[in-house]
């Protein structure tokens, strides 16, 4: 799994960052507000709202989960894709997750998760939204958000209906990282979203390299397996040649990032197209 050194951020972030035609180099939330407050912090949602949105609206929502190897990252490395969500016509708002640094673990990264989808649905009415949420996670963002689609929310609280992942770390009973980062609290197959797949898991998209070796594709395919079995939606876009966030520089794929182009922007049509499917994003009118 991805372990992201400081040095290594603004590499992360550039990659993660670079604007398709037509979009702001510079995208800020619309608004900010804190979805939770726990341990003496305070957890914020970014919201990016679609040009025209109205309170009286009622439109579907996406929550973005960055990466960073559930130690490091914020969520300004997702403020480009929010704000290519929002220009779709949907809310969008990056997550702010407490990271696993000290007594924080993982574990408490997928409670935030699950606190800010509750917190999204109890703000349908403030914020114009129609109660649909899809979530959307790159490598540990990714574990996150499927976690709380598969392995579940406290209370039974509903998880999203949707899932769009890139490079998701989707089976980490081999991720000594990932172990290391649980202190013991749990199991790594306790938390591993491919391990947990039943028929209430959501739709998913899933965008991943043939050649990942932070988030091996081994996991992807057990995971859409399992969904497959069940009949539901696993829609899978394998690039090869490249490896993890679709880098083609194989040799580093921790921190050295080399997106290859064409595949990045495959896959960002491919999800889009997916969200169409599903009725989250409305197909733009034929000229």
């Amino acid at each position: 799994m991805t372990r992201v050194p400081p040095a290594a951020t603004a590499l992360v972030l550039a990659m993660l960052s670079t604007p398709v035609a037509g979009q702001s180099s510079d995208p800020q939330p619309s608004l900010t507000q804190v979805y939770r407050e726990i341990g003496g912090e305070s957890l914020h949602a970014y919201v990016f709202l679609p040009p025209g949105h109205r309170a009286s609206d009622r439109t579907p929502t996406i929550l973005l989960f960055h990466g960073g190897g559930w130690s490091a990252g914020a969520p300004e490395w997702v403020f480009p894709a929010a704000r290519r969500f929002a220009d779709s016509g949907l809310v969008a708002i990056a997550v702010q997750y407490r990271l696993a640094n000290g007594a924080v673990t993982p574990i408490d990264a997928i409670g935030d998760a699950c606190a800010a989808i509750q917190w999204t649905r109890g703000r349908a009415a403030e914020l114009g939204l129609s109660g649909r949420i899809a979530g959307y996670g790159v490598s540990a963002g990714g574990h996150v958000v499927a976690a709380t689609a598969t392995i579940g929310c406290p209370d039974r609280a509903a998880g999203p209906d949707a899932l769009l992942l890139w490079s998701p770390a989707l089976d980490v009973v081999s991720d000594r990282w990932f172990t290391t980062k649980l202190l013991g609290r749990a199991t790594a197959a306790d938390l591993s979203p491919a391990r947990h797949v039943g028929t209430s898991t959501p739709p998913t998209s899933i965008v991943h390299g043939e050649r990942d070796t932070l988030t091996p594709l081994a996991g992807v395919r057990r995971y859409c397996a399992a969904l497959t079995e069940l009949e539901r939606i696993c829609d899978v876009h394998v690039y090869p040649g490249v490896g993890h966030l679709l880098t083609r520089n194989l040799a580093n794929q921790e921190s050295d990032f080399d997106p290859d182009p064409q595949a990045r922007a495959d896959a960002i049509a491919q999800q889009h197209r997916f969200l169409r499917k599903l009725g989250f994003i409305q197909a733009a009118p034929q000229r």
